[in-house]
């Protein structure tokens, strides 16, 4: 609670600098939805948003899904085969040179307007953080420990389950709370580029509609769903790597 407690004061804050200016007479109601125009339209088009938020909820978690299978087998990979990472990585540090915005357009025509294209989109977020911080984990492994495994005979693949992976978790879970963060933004994207139904198609067509308050409380929903993600990762990290706890308390 006392960690809580500050964020909540921020959070309070900022909803009543953004009433007080939402109050302003000057400032167009189409322009900025007051908090409590927010809460209304929350509360009026609820199962509207909640309808939509299952479409996005969807994509986000089985893109998730894909890019944290493909960039685990590919920090592996690269770990294992040292000319693949010395081939891969400079190409997969350029890809994110390349907006997902500009690319959405593109597998949407590739892909058509099904689930397809924002699984793609999400996976390709999600996929960078997920790779290179579990890759750094993999070969930031105690020189020590990899000795002893030698010194006990353990293969390479022994050697990788037993004392490599573990000794990844947390650098893999740094880079998924931030795949977790970012794949909402990702499907919003996809949604954007062409969609019949989700939050993103929502929100875009609540704001060519003039509906202010709706566009709000779909950012909202966003929002929660996001932190959501991120609080769900941070809870399954404390249950697959306790030893970070111990050593954070101590």
């Amino acid at each position: 609670m006392r960690r809580l407690l500050p964020a909540g004061l921020i959070l309070l804050a900022a909803i009543g600098l953004w009433q007080l200016v939402a109050s302003i007479g000057s400032v167009d109601d189409l322009t900025l939805a007051s908090p409590l125009e927010t809460a209304r339209s929350l509360a009026d088009d609820w199962q509207l948003l909640a309808d939509n938020a299952l479409v996005t909820l969807t994509e986000v978690a089985l893109g998730l899904a894909i890019g944290v299978a493909l960039g685990a087998a590919s920090a592996v990979a690269m770990h294992l085969v040292r000319p693949l990472r010395d081939a891969a990585y400079p190409l997969l540090v350029a890809s994110q040179a390349i907006p997902i915005v500009v690319l959405a357009p593109v597998f949407v025509l590739a892909f058509d307007y099904g689930i397809g294209p924002k699984l793609v989109i999400v996976a390709l977020i999600c996929f960078f953080p997920i790779t290179v911080s579990m890759l750094d984990g993999l070969r930031a492994v105690d020189a020590d420990v990899l000795k002893l495994m030698r010194s006990l005979g353990a293969s390479r693949l022994a050697t990788l389950r037993k004392a490599e992976l573990p000794a990844s978790l947390p650098q893999f879970f740094s880079g998924l709370k931030v795949a977790a963060s970012v794949s909402v933004i990702g499907a919003v994207f996809g949604e954007w580029a062409g969609a019949n139904d989700g939050l993103g198609r929502l929100v875009l067509l609540a704001n060519t509609q003039l509906q202010t308050p709706r566009v709000y409380a779909g950012i909202v929903v966003l929002t929660l769903m996001a932190v959501a993600l991120f609080a769900l990762v941070t809870l399954a990290e404390r249950v697959a790597v306790p030893w970070k706890r111990t050593e954070a308390s101590r």
